[in-house]
């Protein structure tokens, strides 16, 4: 698997026999939702939500009782072009934070019961600058997806939430999604951090995106993405391939996981958007997977804040079906 063509029919391959939803469990769930105590359709998108996560857990009980957050990390050698408003050693500043729980991610992740674990694919040691190399070389881009894949699989949860941490990953994530969807950069680049470096981030996906040109998906991710966004997209690979229900959270993370639905259409049918952020290429990367956020907050912190933030409603959504009295059970007619 020397090629990067390789780790495209490789991916390609794994998704091909990944296992579907349970569709048994699923129509258990919404048959119930017809018949609990509230009026057919008072809670549509709930009753969606808890179909849905009783397709991907397998079971007509439905719950979030063991959700877990995974923030990968990494440095980017375009963040030394000034495209950030912050210098890269705020990477490993803020990885310290998340390891001794004191950053927003640990927070929010405290008070919806998560666990929250930071994986460093690459702090301290930075990727190419991807408007002039490759970020990662084909062995270094394995290992990150290989690195995301052993996250997930050592995990004992019921819920997935991916975040992700790297000055200068909003950049990446642009020119990712620039290539992918054959954007400008300008309808791909948002603002990240701060208005300072707008116009360099836009001259860099520019520049990524002519350097790079054509590519296969996992190629694009390779070329323009980095160690983090590899990692992220092999543990949503693995996700996939666990049947583990996904919360994906914001601009970086739905980037890095776009090769796959592309590489394989229904590879992200166990994910959700847990938010909208302002990010012009994240609502362009949205619209292209046909993900409908569960947020619209304007947020645009990352760390796996905003699909943090979604976890009580996927909560709520199966105790709505779950745990209400039916029509039956209360001696009623519908």
């Amino acid at each position: 698997m020397a090629e990067p063509a390789g780790l495209d029919r490789q991916v390609a391959h794994l998704l091909a026999g990944a296992p579907g939803p349970h569709t048994g469990a699923a129509a258990a769930v919404a048959e119930r939702a017809r018949q609990v105590l509230r009026p057919a359709g008072a809670l549509a998108r709930l009753d969606e939500l808890a179909e849905w996560l009783a397709a991907w857990q397998g079971t007509g009980r439905p719950a979030v009782r063991r959700p877990a957050a995974l923030v990968f990390a990494a440095d980017h050698g375009v963040a030394a072009t000034g495209v950030s408003a912050y210098p890269a050693e705020v990477t490993a500043a803020m990885v310290k934070a998340l390891r001794e729980g004191v950053a927003t991610a640990c927070v929010l992740a405290r008070q919806v019961g998560a666990t929250l674990e930071v994986v460093d694919v690459g702090v301290g040691d930075p990727t190419g600058d991807l408007t002039r190399e490759p970020a990662l070389d084909p062995a270094r881009f394995r290992a990150c997806v290989q690195a995301g894949r052993d996250a997930v699989a050592a995990l004992d949860a019921d819920l997935l939430v991916l975040g992700e941490m790297g000055i200068g990953n909003t950049t990446a994530a642009a020119a990712v999604t620039a290539i992918l969807l054959g954007r400008s950069a300008e309808e791909s680049t948002g603002r990240g951090t701060g208005d300072a470096g707008l116009a360099r981030k836009r001259a860099a996906v520019s520049a990524a995106r002519r350097r790079v040109g054509a590519a296969s998906p996992m190629e694009a991710l390779r070329q323009a993405g980095g160690a983090e966004l590899a990692a992220l997209a092999g543990a949503a690979l693995e996700a996939r391939l666990r049947r583990l229900p996904l919360v994906l959270d914001g601009f970086v993370v739905t980037a890095a996981v776009t090769p796959l639905e592309l590489l394989s259409p229904g590879a992200l049918a166990n994910a959700v958007a847990g938010h909208r952020s302002a990010e012009p290429g994240h609502q362009a990367l949205l619209a292209r997977l046909g993900l409908r956020p569960l947020l619209d907050l304007d947020m645009r912190l990352g760390e796996a804040s905003g699909a943090l933030a979604a976890v009580p409603l996927l909560r709520l959504a199966a105790a709505a079906v779950t745990e209400v009295a039916t029509f039956a059970d209360w001696g009623l007619q519908r």
